[in-house]
């Protein structure tokens, strides 16, 4: 199993002129690897871009992606996970995401397709990365 971050399914439903080929070259490559998955907060910010939710669920039907629930074991580490960023002196705004995220993958033991590394990298370090090369340096 494969746990997909949101940015990469944005790069290829907006058709990023930066990313899309990055991202669905990635996508079918983890797709031979393992069932790649979302969880329900990669699909509402994913919802964002879709009119409907008929739309959205052909969307991932299509790519072959499932949506699974997140473990409770993660969602109490992403708890814990964001108060330490908020005590390091993080900001609230919009990173709740990225720890539920982070934290699903990494009480799940599976890989994380993202090109967002950094907050991943910084308070989930054991967890493993499909990243773009530029970002494993960072």
């Amino acid at each position: 199993m494969i746990l997909v971050d949101t940015n990469v399914l944005l790069d290829v439903v907006t058709d990023d002129p930066v990313w899309a080929d990055w991202s669905i070259r990635q996508l079918d490559a983890a797709a031979l690897k393992g069932r790649l998955t979302i969880n329900g907060v990669v699909y509402a910010e994913l919802s964002v871009r879709f009119d409907r939710i008929e739309d959205l669920d052909g969307v991932l039907a299509d790519a072959g992606i499932a949506l699974i629930d997140i473990p409770r074991a993660a969602l109490f580490l992403a708890g814990k996970v964001f108060r330490r960023y908020r005590m390091a002196g993080g900001r609230a705004g919009g990173v709740l995401p990225d720890f539920f995220i982070g934290a699903h993958a990494a009480v799940a033991g599976v890989p994380l397709l993202t090109r967002d590394v950094g907050r991943y990298r910084t308070y989930f370090p054991s967890l493993r990365l499909i990243a773009p090369e530029a970002a494993h340096t960072g």
